[in-house]
């Protein structure tokens, strides 16, 4: 789960992370409020969506006096922000963060993630922090330094100490560096998160360490036991049919393609993907329904495809374990005749009850395409899709 910037920063306050002086405003008013409240110049209007690059897109704005500060933020507030990570439909922006210009000397880059390869946390940090640290990365990864941490030992300060002498600060940083550092891997881990990241963070020329930037991603699996961090979703910032896909419990992520997906397992979700690129048509979704899908989330989750007008073609490929072939085609069944199925259906599946499913579909009186093994199918429905 993502959350705004503002949000994070809430977070970081907790933990005694420096932050700039500012707060979050829906319409010029509350923006020229906080501005005022700031009691100084410049401050900055940001853009509170859920992408990067805002800055680039005009998202991200210097405000040297009160009626710029309210002419900022009449133009952002409403505009459709469009960034590298936004793609070119972009993002509505609803509200704005209003906070304190800093007098910056030096701008940092540093995240912290869990790394599947090691089975550790890893901190990533650069000297060459801002807005183009994925160019960084690609063209000069020997700029970003790592630094491995064993979850079970935790975070030493000899793991600071590298970090901070690879950032080759000064060491009148070097103590509040330390100690911003240890505060935001407690933050990582009790919080189960994903992702923390700061880019920029910034040493003023008053030698003061602070955030200027805020992005913090949660573990889906782990919100169970974080009912505040559940308070900050805004799923106005997420495709409505991945929301109405979380209401029942279905793996559900949009993309762009015209072939519908549903399947058991993530990883045959992922063959079955690439599979339908090889035939020569594309993805529209990855749904993976769960070993014990009941024939209502069968059901859910074809009236969720077809939600999306790109489907021109839905496939769905089972292998029955827990998920039992006569449990998916009954859903199949009371789907097409809740939903009205009118795009062309491909069936692979195999395992438990596989005739028993076969013989409701076959009597169901339904128009489905039953395939014999994953190749035949993706190649059948890309033949219906694409011709």
């Amino acid at each position: 789960m993502k959350i705004h910037e503002y949000q994070a920063k809430e977070l970081f306050k907790k933990y005694n992370i420096p932050v700039p002086d500012g707060g979050v405003a829906f319409n010029f008013d509350e923006a020229k409020k906080i501005a005022e409240n700031l009691g100084q110049f410049p401050v900055v209007v940001k853009a509170q969506i859920h992408a990067g690059g805002r800055g680039k897109g005009g998202g991200v704005k210097l405000a040297g006096s009160i009626d710029e500060v309210t002419g900022i933020a009449g133009e952002i507030i409403g505009m459709n922000l469009v960034t590298h990570q936004t793609g070119p439909e972009g993002k509505r922006v609803k509200k704005v963060l209003v906070e304190q210009g800093l007098n910056i000397a030096k701008e940092l880059y540093l995240s912290i993630i869990p790394d599947r390869a090691t089975a550790k946390i890893v901190i990533m940090v650069s000297e060459a922090g801002g807005m183009d640290i994925e160019a960084v990365a690609a063209e000069t990864p020997e700029k970003i330094i790592k630094v491995f941490i064993d979850p079970l030992v935790a975070i030493q300060p000899y793991h600071c100490r590298e970090v901070a002498f690879g950032l080759n600060l000064s060491s009148s940083v070097m103590r509040p560096f330390v100690s911003m550092l240890a505060s935001l891997y407690r933050l990582f881990i009790d919080y189960d998160c994903a992702l923390v990241e700061i880019n920029p963070l910034v040493i003023t020329a008053e030698d003061v360490v602070i955030a200027l930037d805020a992005k913090v991603d949660f573990d889906d699996n782990a919100l169970y036991r974080h009912k505040d961090i559940i308070e900050y979703r805004d799923i106005d910032e997420e495709d409505p049919l991945e929301v109405e896909a979380s209401k029942f419990h279905l793996n559900y992520i949009k993309l762009d393609g015209n072939v519908g997906n549903m399947v058991n397992g993530a990883g045959l979700a992922m063959a079955t993907m690439d599979i339908i690129k090889l035939a020569g048509a594309e993805p529209a979704n990855f749904l993976d329904v769960g070993g014990g899908a009941s024939a209502e989330m069968v059901e859910n989750g074809f009236r969720i495809m077809l939600g999306d007008k790109n489907v021109k073609g839905i496939l769905i490929n089972i292998f029955g374990g827990i998920l039992r072939c006569d449990v998916l085609a009954e859903g199949v069944v009371q789907a097409a005749e809740k939903t009205g199925i009118t795009v062309p259906v491909v069936i692979r599946m195999e395992g438990t009850n596989v005739e028993q499913g076969r013989k409701i579909l076959a009597e169901s009186g339904l128009n489905l395409t039953i395939a014999a093994d994953m190749k035949d199918a993706a190649q059948k429905v890309a033949q219906l899709v694409v011709g």
